[in-house]
């Protein structure tokens, strides 16, 4: 009798080649994830009209460029649809479940239907295909991963490393994925557009929370190696620790006073000091190099400096 694979070792485990007969139903295991395959389905794609097809919500690719779709458009307007999609049935209609790059494609080379094999699967299933087949395609951007993983671990409930089993992958590196949703938008987005590596991110992740927007700023500006990222953001949160330590109890400080270092901290992004009372006092600005001054500069100055 066939063994049912783990699907973190392939989708050929669930979807025989169309050429091969359908090998007989192996009987579940205790903890599978994937339901059975519809038999008439496996082995023998139905073609599926497009417009009942709708996309997966939950599928982990977000990012469809343009050019490479046109590309693979023109490919199947020569040669057609080559590989099945993947679907299940869903409210009278189908949902993908693998494939919606070529759905897209084909919608573009003017197709009225696909290829499709369907299946009978739980959402759980769903978005482990979808997860596996991108990450073996090394189709996803790091925060792609991410969110995939993220789906895995709170809402489907598995553990870190059980995700890193279905991928091919050790508990640390999903950990480290996930650790890259607490970056603020703007350096995801970075990730996202290839402005800032994996290392990068991960470097700028040891520095305090409120700096992490500072240090993106100069490592893009200054074209910081990954090794000098990690030395920058070491010596200010080593700084920044200092600092918080010498702090003490003292007397207590003009709440307005706070509010105003607070402010300024958040528009510049770097450590602000205001030594002395509303009425009389200095303002000291933190800085980390001469691209972070210049950086202070032209924004005190308005960009007119």
């Amino acid at each position: 009798m066939a063994t049912r694979k783990a699907l973190g070792r392939g989708l050929s485990a669930l979807i025989p080649p169309a050429t091969e007969a359908a090998a007989p139903a192996p009987a579940p295991k205790p903890d599978a994830v994937v339901a059975e395959a519809a038999p008439e389905a496996i082995g023998a794609p139905l073609f599926v009209p497009i417009s009942r097809i709708a996309p997966n919500p939950n599928q982990p690719r977000k990012a469809f460029p343009e050019e490479e779709l046109a590309k693979l458009a023109a490919s199947i307007r020569e040669q057609g649809v080559l590989q099945p999609l993947v679907v299940r049935e869903r409210g009278g209609g189908y949902e993908l479940i693998i494939g919606e790059r070529r759905w897209r494609a084909s919608q573009l080379a003017g197709l009225d239907e696909v290829p499709a094999v369907v299946l009978d699967a739980t959402d759980r299933a769903v978005v482990e295909m979808a997860l596996v087949e991108n990450v073996q395609r090394a189709d996803l951007n790091p925060i792609e991963l991410a969110h995939a993983y993220d789906e895995l671990v709170r809402h489907e409930g598995m553990t870190q490393e059980e995700v890193g089993r279905r991928v091919g992958l050790d508990r640390s590196s999903v950990a480290n994925h996930l650790r890259l949703l607490e970056l603020p938008e703007e350096i995801q987005h970075d990730l996202i557009d290839q402005r800032l590596t994996m290392g990068h991110a991960k470097a700028v992740l040891q520095a305090p929370e409120e700096r992490r927007v500072m240090i993106r700023d100069q490592v893009i500006r200054g074209g910081l190696s990954v090794r000098a990222t990690e030395d920058l953001s070491r010596r200010i949160a080593s700084i920044d620790g200092d600092a918080s330590k010498k702090k003490g109890p003292g007397p207590s400080r003009d709440v307005h006073v706070v509010d105003l270092e607070d402010r300024l901290r958040t528009a510049l992004q770097t450590k602000v000091r205001i030594v002395g009372r509303r009425t009389r006092g200095r303002v000291e600005l933190s800085y980390f190099g001469e691209a972070e001054l210049e950086r202070l500069t032209e924004r005190l100055l308005g960009g007119d400096g």
